[in-house]
C-alpha cells in the first residue's frame, strides 16, 4: 500500500505494519483495559511501588532509549508522561524482539509494576506491552536542549497553518498547545460555576433563527426545506433570553457559538463562543460587579493570579476597574472635547480616521467611531467605557442623567472590547420607535442595522421587568489569560480556506 504524498519515513512504517500483520499481530485493537491513568501513576507512584501490584497502563510512544537488551520509553497519556522500563528478560525475546515494530508516535498498552530507578525516576517495569495503533506518519520531533536549569523542549511544529488545520497533530506534538485548550476548559468552568454561584439558571436557547438580532452583525443565511424558510445562524443570544426573563426566570445565561459573517483577523473569528447573562430588576453597573468577578474567577482558574502578562505587557484584573464615559476618554485620550465640536468639525476628524464615506452621517455614530479609531488600542488595563451615544443599539435604556446617551458599557483590556452590558430596554412602545428608526436605517443601506423583531416587540407588550444584561467574548478572554496571540490559537478547530487538492 502507498499512500498520496508518501516518503520513506511511511514507508518504513508501513513495511512495519505489514510485518506486525504477518506476525499475527493486530496493530489496530479494540480496547485494552486500563487500570492506571498517567496521572495516577505520578501522583500514587510510591504507594504503587510499595504495593507491589500489577497495573495497566496505556499512552503514545514519545520517546526511546534503547540499551542493549532494555530500554527506557517515555509515554504520553492524557497530555502527561510517565516512564516504562523494558527488559528482554521479563518481556520475552519474541516481545522484546517486536518492540522494534514500534515507532514515536504509536500508541501502546503495558502491564507491569512500579519502581524507582536509580536516579529515583517513577517507572513502570513492563511485564507485557500490546501494540494499540500504528501510526503511519511521524510526528514533529520536539528537540530537548539540556540547560543549567535542566531538560529545555522546543516544539517541532513550527508551521501555524498546519498546526490549525491539523490539530490533532497540534496537540500531540505540542504541551504549550495543549495547554492551552486544559485552560479554556478550566476558564469556561469558573465562568459557568461563578454564574450558577449567584443564582443563575443555564439555558439554551435557538441557534438557527427566524430573524437574528442583538448586534449590529452580517448574519449567515440557510433555509429550511420543508418549511421553505429562511433561516440564520445567530449573532447573539440576546432577544431570547429576554423572553426567558419575561417568562419569570429572573437569572438566566447562556454559553454558546455564535456566528458572524464578517472578516477574520487575529481577534475575529466568524464561528465564536459567548456568555451572555440577564439578571431581572438589575442595571448595568449590577453587570460591572459581575464582570470583574468573572474575569477575577477566571483569570484564577487559569493561573492563580490576577495579575496576567498579556504580550509582555502586566496587566492587574483586581476589581474595582476604572471607569471613563465615552466623552472622557475621547477627551483624555484623545484630546478631543467632543461636545464642544461643531458638525463639521466632527466631519473633518472622520475624514482622518477611516469613515465610511457611504454611511449616513449621525453625530453620535460618529462619536462612537471616532472613540473606537483613537481610544481603544490605549486602553490596556481594565476599564468600562460608559454612556455611549443612543444611536449605537436600539436594545438599551435611555440615560437617566445625560439625554442623547444610553446606559451601555463596554470593558477594555489590552486594546480590545472585551465585552457588552446594558441596562436593558423594557418600554415596548420605546422599542417599537426605535426598531422602525433602525429599519429605516437598513432600507438606506445599513446592512448591519437591527431587524425589526415584532415577536420580540409582542413578548415586551406582555410585561418585561427592567434588567441588566451582559455579553463577554469567551474566546478573547482565553487570548488575554493564556497569553495566545491569535483567536486560532485558542479555538480547536479555528475556520479555515480548504488545502488544495494535491495535498492530504
Amino acid at each position: 500500500m502507498v499512500m498520496e504524498d508518501s516518503n520513506d519515513q511511511v514507508e518504513a512504517r508501513l513495511d512495519k505494519l505489514e510485518r506486525a500483520r504477518k506476525m499475527g499481530i493486530n496493530p489496530y485493537p479494540y480496547a485494552f483495559p486500563v487500570t492506571h491513568t498517567a496521572t495516577r501513576l505520578n501522583q500514587e507512584g510510591d504507594a504503587l511501588v510499595a504495593s507491589g501490584q500489577e497495573l495497566a497502563a496505556a499512552g503514545r510512544l514519545v520517546a526511546i532509549r534503547r540499551q542493549g537488551k532494555a530500554a527506557f520509553c517515555h509515554l504520553k497519556d492524557d497530555h502527561v508522561r510517565f516512564q516504562i522500563y523494558l527488559r528482554e528478560d521479563e518481556v520475552g525475546p519474541e516481545a522484546f524482539q517486536q518492540f522494534d515494530l514500534l515507532d514515536l508516535g504509536d500508541f501502546m498498552g503495558v502491564r507491569g509494576v512500579m519502581m524507582r530507578t536509580k536516579t529515583g525516576e517513577l517507572t513502570l517495569r513492563v511485564k507485557s506491552w500490546q501494540m494499540l495503533a500504528k501510526a503511519l506518519r511521524p510526528l514533529p520531533v520536539a528537540k530537548v536542549e539540556q540547560t543549567e536549569e535542566g531538560a529545555k523542549v522546543h516544539e517541532g511544529l513550527k508551521d501555524t497553518e498546519f498546526r490549525y488545520r491539523h490539530r490533532g497533530v497540534d496537540l500531540a506534538a505540542s504541551e504549550d498547545a495543549a495547554g492551552v485548550f486544559i485552560k479554556r476548559t478550566k476558564i469556561i468552568h469558573a465562568l459557568r460555576n461563578y454564574l450558577v454561584s449567584e443564582g443563575f439558571m443555564e439555558v439554551e436557547t435557538p441557534v438557527l433563527q427566524v430573524l437574528y438580532g442583538g448586534a449590529a452583525a452580517t448574519p449567515f443565511t440557510s433555509r429550511h426545506k420543508a418549511l421553505d424558510l429562511p433561516l440564520y445562524l445567530r449573532i447573539s443570544d440576546e432577544l431570547y433570553l429576554k423572553r426567558l426573563v419575561a417568562g419569570g426566570f429572573n437569572r438566566v445565561f447562556e454559553i454558546g457559538k455564535d456566528f458572524r459573517n464578517e472578516g477574520i483577523d487575529r481577534s475575529h473569528n466568524p464561528e465564536f463562543t459567548m456568555v451572555e447573562f440577564y439578571q431581572a430588576y438589575a442595571d448595568y453597573t449590577d453587570m460591572m460587579r459581575h464582570m470583574e468577578n468573572i474575569w477575577a474567577a477566571c483569570a484564577m482558574a487559569a493561573h492563580g493570579s490576577l495579575t496576567l502578562t498579556y504580550q509582555h505587557t502586566t496587566i492587574d484584573l483586581t476589581p474595582p476597574w476604572k471607569r471613563m464615559t465615552m466623552e472622557e476618554a475621547l477627551r483624555e485620550l484623545g484630546g478631543i472635547d467632543f461636545p464642544r465640536l461643531k458638525d463639521d468639525e466632527v466631519k473633518t476628524l472622520l475624514k482622518h480616521h477611516d469613515w465610511d464615506d457611504a454611511q449616513e452621517y449621525s453625530r453620535g455614530m460618529a462619536m462612537a467611531h471616532l472613540f473606537q479609531e483613537i481610544c481603544e488600542t490605549k486602553l490596556i488595563q481594565p476599564t468600562f467605557i460608559t454612556d455611549f451615544p443612543e444611536e449605537t443599539t436600539p436594545l438599551c435604556k435611555a440615560h437617566r442623567d445625560k439625554p442623547g446617551l444610553v446606559e451601555r458599557f463596554e470593558p477594555y483590556i489590552a486594546g480590545w472590547e472585551i465585552g457588552n452590558a446594558y441596562s436593558e430596554l423594557n418600554d415596548p412602545l420605546v422599542q417599537r420607535q426605535l426598531f422602525e428608526q433602525q429599519a429605516a436605517r437598513r432600507s438606506k443601506g445599513d446592512q448591519e442595522a437591527h431587524p425589526y423583531d415584532r415577536e420580540f416587540v409582542r413578548t415586551m407588550e406582555y410585561g418585561m421587568p427592567p434588567m441588566g444584561g451582559a455579553g463577554i467574548g469567551v474566546d478573547r478572554m482565553v487570548m488575554l489569560l493564556t497569553n495566545s496571540y491569535s483567536i486560532r490559537d485558542v479555538i480547536f478547530f479555528p475556520t479555515m480556506r480548504p488545502e488544495p487538492q494535491d495535498k492530504t
